[in-house]
């Protein structure tokens, strides 16, 4: 069953024995996102892998980072014959030793610093920078974390997370709710070990079993324990 954004609300009011009084909309909208933010940020989901194509300029070693983008998985670049190649992911400090000198729009003409881009890394909050400097529009894929979509735009909102792993949702709001309302030390113990348990089962099917094949890996097998046969 779907569980929107008002299932959601209604069961934190009914977990904490409170109504709208206490537990405002507006309140529970921070407590939704904070929690959402916190299962993020602690394990990938496929639900918010995603790809963006775009075409590198002559002369502009910058690329514009996507408005909604977290966390960049790989970066693919496409040369002239169709020939496709990743490029390395480098820091700040590598790019500037080896890009003392980078190359321009109209000049450098047979630098060392112009060609097919090889290197990439993070240069600011709106921009990544690749090296050497394009001397093609060459056609780029970016494979990038998104900021995924929260289930506080509307009432009848649904998320991966709301329909898969209501548990976790739940009892992650559940634990800032009750740190809100001061509660019970114990309840919100129990929840936030409620809430660890589900982000561990949650990030092992997202990272792990998700992730794996049967052909290729193996079916997953747990251990059996056995008492070794009676000498006597």
């Amino acid at each position: 069953m779907a569980y929107t954004y008002a299932n959601l609300k209604t069961d934190i009011r009914s977990y904490t024995e409170v109504d709208s009084t206490v537990l405002s909309d507006s309140l529970l909208t921070t407590i939704a996102k904070n929690s959402e933010n916190k299962i993020y940020r602690a394990a990938d989901n496929d639900d918010n892998r995603f790809y963006a194509t775009s075409t590198l300029t002559i002369g502009n070693r910058y690329v514009t980072i996507p408005s909604d983008l977290r966390i960049i998985r790989y970066a693919q670049l496409e040369d002239s014959s169709g020939n496709q190649t990743y490029l390395l992911k480098r820091d700040t400090t590598f790019m500037a030793e080896y890009y003392d000198k980078p190359a321009t729009a109209g000049g450098q003409t047979g630098s060392p610093f112009t060609g097919l881009p090889k290197y990439y890394g993070n240069w600011d909050e709106t921009y990544w920078v690749v090296a050497p400097t394009p001397d093609t529009a060459y056609n780029i894929t970016l494979a990038y974390v998104k900021q995924p979509t929260t289930i506080t735009t509307s009432d009848d909102t649904t998320t991966y997370l709301s329909n898969k792993y209501q548990d976790l949702l739940l009892y992650g709001c559940l634990v800032n709710a009750y740190g809100y309302l001061k509660g019970p030390v114990d309840m919100i113990q129990y929840y936030e070990q409620a809430f660890q348990q589900a982000l561990q089962t949650y990030a092992i099917e997202q990272q792990g079993r998700r992730r794996r094949d049967e052909y290729q890996d193996g079916v997953i097998r747990t251990p059996l324990k056995s008492a070794p046969p009676s000498k006597n």
